[in-house]
């Protein structure tokens, strides 16, 4: 409770309120317990919340590594929200870093993912416009 559950929804509360430096602090325990199995919410969870947090700090590699954790783990994140959501996020980081081919293939992941999504979710249609703003393979 003390090093993973209560750390992990005070660093989403200041997720929130846009203050990542804190949420980096706050999480920096948690890593040993990345893996850990929970049934409180997400496995891999705070890395996720990690990982935004450094999307919002501007750290695109640090919050690329956090994703990949997500991503390096199906079998742990598969049926949570936040496994596809972790391709999306790294096609982010990913960008963020200048690799937009590297950004292209993990935004087809996530938009693969998710085809039959309705395609009113905020988030999906977030995710296509960022997509489409992409630059072609081919250019």
């Amino acid at each position: 409770m003390q090093h993973y559950l209560t750390p992990t929804i005070l660093a989403a509360i200041k997720l929130r309120r846009h203050d990542p430096a804190a949420v980096i602090d706050l999480l920096r325990g948690t890593a040993k317990y990345d893996l850990a199995f929970t049934e409180s919410f997400d496995y891999v969870y705070p890395a996720y919340i990690r990982g935004l947090a450094y999307l919002e700090l501007g750290d695109g590699r640090s919050a690329a590594a956090q994703f990949q954790k997500l991503i390096d783990h199906p079998g742990l994140t598969a049926k949570y929200v936040t496994g596809p959501l972790a391709w999306l996020q790294l096609g982010r980081a990913q960008k963020m870093m200048g690799d937009e081919v590297a950004a292209r293939k993990s935004y087809e992941t996530f938009l693969d993912l998710w085809k039959n999504a309705d395609s009113d979710i905020p988030i999906y249609r977030q995710a296509k416009a960022e997509f489409a703003k992409l630059p072609n393979a081919e250019n």
